[in-house]
């Protein structure tokens, strides 16, 4: 349904007003009994139609709720690599002027110094979780210049670059320092001296100099960022072995779980809590595939999220035709990294003992290697407490580590 707004008339009166003087053209104009002449100035609206149906024009809203990012889109969130260039602010440069005022012929220079450019700063943060709102490029601002009266530059402004605990900062393939600990900064690039005004060259020899230099040019470097995951076991396993089902079970992390390889495109971190208030953080990483360290797939991304982790969990396959060869493959394949890598504290995790086949293999895996294995069910929460507990076990004997290193220091 349509309704329709009709016109009005506006009437504006104006009294004693002489008609030829008006430079306003009236619609009438009438002159009344008593002499006084009236302007009578009409304006009509033109005719608007609106809606008084909301059902024909508005859409219907829906419930507001927020729903889960898939998998596929979280990974245009979390970056784990980013290359860099930094480019400092440029130095003010400096003024050549004279100081002028009545009755002062000789006033001499003053000429003031320009300001220094801006540096910028990678400081690590721990809101931030990944590299993807680092730029490929930062610029630093530029110093001012100086002026007259002895007035100097303002400086320019430190640049911030934020990233997450863990980043490694590169040049060249050489690693120039590691953020870990929230707050820790690292000045990439310094910024450029200000020029100076003639009025640091004033001397004895020299009462009028001419002479002003201009601003330094600030550093400029190429830098590489890599995010390696701060945690202190790390997950290990080859695709759809059960590792974000897992992490699931005994964390409070709820990574995407789905029936086919590479459901986890990046690492996910879960905290394991315990009557004492002792948290330990455990690492999903993404499933390796064989000959990964020769960067077949994403290979060396995924690998270099295990280097910080203290202790690893070998996650297998127990429904696998061979689990004992995938151990074997996992080892090789950590070894073929970084030498000695699979040679740090681990456990050997048997999962998916829910499934038909699974306590022979079982057998055979337990009579095939000399470390201890714990089979679980990451599907049904079968022996996840056994699990939880030599998680705790193996950081404690890392928190043991250390301060038999720091006495021995």
């Amino acid at each position: 349904m349509f309704g329709r707004v009709s016109g009005r008339l506006l009437v504006s009166l104006f009294d004693n007003i002489n008609p030829n003087s008006l430079s306003v053209k009236a619609n009438h104009l009438s002159c009344f009994p008593d002499g006084r002449s009236r302007v009578l100035t009409v304006w009509r609206l033109r005719e608007r139609r609106f809606s008084t149906d909301r059902v024909l024009c508005a859409k219907p809203r829906k419930d507001a709720k927020k729903q889960p990012l898939s998998e596929k889109k979280l990974t245009r969130y979390f970056v784990d690599y980013r290359n860099v260039r930094l480019v400092a602010g440029a130095g003010g440069k400096g003024a050549c002027s004279f100081h002028s005022e009545p009755r002062k012929e000789w006033g001499g220079p003053d000429g003031g110094n320009g300001g220094d450019g801006g540096s910028v700063v990678i400081k690590a943060d721990r809101v931030v979780k990944s590299l993807a709102q680092v730029d490929p490029v930062y610029k630093g601002q530029d110093g001012q210049a100086g002026s007259s009266k002895n007035c100097y530059g303002r400086n320019g402004g430190t640049t911030y670059i934020r990233v997450p605990l863990g980043t490694i900062v590169k040049e060249h393939g050489k690693t120039i320092v590691d953020l870990s600990a929230h707050g820790q900064e690292y000045v990439a690039v310094f910024g450029g001296a200000g020029g100076k005004g003639n009025r640091f060259f004033l001397s004895n020899e020299n009462r009028a100099p001419l002479t002003a230099t201009p601003g330094e040019i600030g550093e400029e470097r190429a830098l590489q960022l890599e995010l390696r995951t701060m945690a202190h076991a790390g997950l290990v396993g080859f695709p759809n072995a059960g590792k974000s089902s897992l992490l699931r079970a005994i964390s409070n992390a709820k990574p995407a779980v789905a029936a086919y390889p590479f459901t986890t495109l990046h690492p996910h971190v879960g905290i394991v809590n315990y009557r004492d208030h002792e948290q330990v953080a455990v690492a999903d990483i993404p499933g390796i595939i064989r000959g990964a360290h020769l960067n077949r797939g994403l290979g060396l991304s995924f690998l270099r999220h295990i280097e910080r982790c203290r202790f690893l969990l070998f996650v297998l396959d127990i429904s696998s035709p061979e689990p004992w060869t995938e151990l074997e493959h996992l080892r090789y394949e950590l070894d073929q990294y970084e030498p000695d890598l699979s040679h740090r504290p681990h456990a050997i995790v048997a999962n998916k003992m829910d499934l038909p086949d699974s306590k022979e293999k079982l057998k055979t895996l337990r009579g095939l290697v000399n470390q201890r294995v714990i089979p679980v069910s990451a599907l049904t929460g079968q022996n996840t407490e056994e699990l939880i507990l030599h998680l705790r076990e193996l950081y404690d004997g890392h928190l043991d580590g250390e301060d038999t290193k720091v006495k021995k220091w």
